[in-house]
């Protein structure tokens, strides 16, 4: 099982897991001096406007995987980047403690998947994934525009059912489809596993206008550590025009509710509360806990409906998934003893890292729970930011959990460093007898 010189292959969803990995091995199969005949099949507009062109996502993509995508030969144009995000604004029991860029590395930048919210008739910017979607148009790749509504294998090859019609067979077929679609459920029954586990998040977007996003928010993302069971991240992210408000664990309208009511976030506002309308919300699911085995003879999974990683980094992890799964396809096959050799320990090293995410975020979330120990974070990152001299382990580490700029592997290891270990203890202790002195006091 080969892909040899003009085999044909079907891609199902155009967002970035799709097209990075169609762009992967186009490019793959031209320096092998062979080439493909791809389509794309992808119902949604990502040049339009509102919920039919959304792919519910906060829209956040570090700077060095601008700087891969270069790399690979993807460049991005300049009004993709809606802002470039240079700081942290943590909020906390009234407080707000800034967090910079450490060492003016590891930098994010804002993006819309689609071309915008709901309301916005004519953008100063472009759609992220209709850039590459376009891109692979000018490569040749056929864009089927109709929603798929069945996969079948005939003789072992993959056959794509469109509205009443037929296309294939195909020597190779990628899902990339988000959990949100319906279409991840064609894959169930030929991979005989259940589908992802996953949990909902909560994304809306403020229209704030150009000014007001610049004099409230800036370019810092503001990530709230309050005590709401359930969440385990809520932040408020700018753009040019809009800022999004992104909340990630197991949301509910009520929870939200909660949340924009917040003492913290009214504070942010106080201006006018009233720009806390909305121009547009959804509470998608998000994976939580991918498939142990996305292949089979022909067919591999990639993306959301795969394995991704955990509430962070999507793009990224779609850009390392599908590289590695390109890869295989074309160097060494497209079956399922093929992709359990080359792609398997790709998806493996994620889902691993997941797990420890995991832990983390449950860490976190038993943190903020209690006043003091969500004081002594802000205490810990307010010491670092203010004096040179002092090591910024928290802040490091708060940085990469909230921008996904490092493995959860590698911060769980930071964690347990004797340095920031000592401090965390000695502030948790110093803050904690402030408080019962303010108490008895």
């Amino acid at each position: 099982m080969e892909l040899n010189d003009g085999s044909r292959i079907a891609v199902i969803g155009a967002g970035p897991a799709g097209s990075l990995t169609t762009y992967f091995l186009l490019e793959i199969a031209r320096r092998k001096g062979i080439s493909f005949s791809v389509d794309i099949f992808e119902r949604k507009n990502f040049y339009g406007f509102g919920p039919k062109s959304c792919n519910h996502c906060g829209g956040i993509i570090s700077e060095s995987l601008i700087q891969m995508l270069a790399m690979e030969g993807i460049i991005l144009l300049p009004n993709i980047i809606q802002r470039g995000v240079q700081s942290y604004v943590l909020h906390s029991e009234g407080r707000a403690v800034g967090i910079q860029t450490p060492s003016h590395e590891k930098r994010i930048a804002s993006v819309y998947r689609g071309a915008g919210p709901r309301g916005t008739t004519e953008a100063s910017w472009s759609s992220f994934d209709g850039f590459l979607q376009g891109m692979l148009w000018e490569k040749g790749v056929n864009i089927i525009k109709k929603r798929v509504t069945s996969i079948e294998l005939k003789n072992g090859y993959p056959v794509v059912g469109v509205d009443g019609e037929t296309h294939g067979p195909y020597d190779f077929l990628v899902g990339a489809v988000g959990v949100n679609s319906r279409s991840h459920r064609l894959f169930k029954d030929l991979l005989g596993q259940p589908e992802p586990e996953t949990a909902r998040c909560y994304i809306s977007e403020l229209p704030l206008g150009r000014e007001k996003v610049s004099e409230i928010i800036g370019d810092s993302m503001h990530v709230f550590l309050m005590d709401m069971p359930g969440v385990e991240f809520a932040a408020i992210v700018p753009k040019k025009e809009y800022a999004t408000v992104c909340m990630l664990g197991d949301i509910t309208p009520k929870v939200v509710k909660h949340f924009l009511q917040s003492p913290e976030v009214l504070e942010l506002f106080k201006a006018d509360p009233s720009m806390l309308e909305k121009a547009c919300n959804c509470l998608p699911k998000i994976n939580t806990r991918g498939l142990r085995r996305p292949y089979l003879d022909r067919i591999a999974l990639v993306g959301d409906c795969g394995t991704t990683r955990l509430y962070k980094d999507g793009i990224g992890a779609a850009y390392r998934l599908s590289k590695s799964l390109a890869a295989t396809a074309v160097f060494k096959g497209v079956s399922a003893k093929d992709f359990k050799k080359g792609y398997l320990p790709a998806v493996n090293r994620m889902r691993r890292d997941n797990n420890i995410g995991k832990c983390i975020f449950k860490t976190i979330e038993i943190f903020i729970a209690y006043r003091f120990l969500r004081l002594s974070v802000l205490n810990m990152v307010a010491k670092e930011q203010d004096n040179d001299n002092v090591p910024l382990h928290m802040s490091t580490i708060m940085w990469d959990l909230f921008t996904g700029s490092a493995p959860y592997t590698d911060i769980a290891v930071r964690c347990l460093h004797p340095g920031f270990l000592f401090r965390f203890i000695w502030i948790i202790l110093t803050t904690a007898t402030a408080l019962v002195s303010k108490k008895q006091g």
